[in-house]
């Protein structure tokens, strides 16, 4: 599975806004922007992002994944301040 599958099925299975997926099969990064997000914990946040991968990675499609989730205006935020374009793929 690539990275443009796995922005798929996010984007599909979580009715996400947007998904930037970095990486390759031994490890991950997601960026997950969607109103799902909207008043979760971050640990919320990640296993409701981990639920549609879960597949994959019990049969070792993904060895390793980080998450950073937004809502957003979360999103929107954080690109002014930090100027983030850099981390988009």
């Amino acid at each position: 599975m690539d990275n443009q599958d796995i922005k798929s099925l996010l984007i599909t299975k979580l009715n996400l806004e947007n998904a930037y997926i970095t990486g390759d099969s031994n490890h991950i990064e997601i960026i997950a922007i969607g109103d799902i997000f909207k008043g979760a914990s971050q640990v919320k946040r990640q296993q409701i992002v981990y639920t549609p991968l879960i597949k994959i990675i019990t049969e070792k499609h993904i060895h390793a994944v980080s998450i950073i989730s937004y809502t957003p205006k979360e999103w929107e935020q954080n690109k002014k301040i930090n100027n983030s374009n850099h981390l988009l793929k």
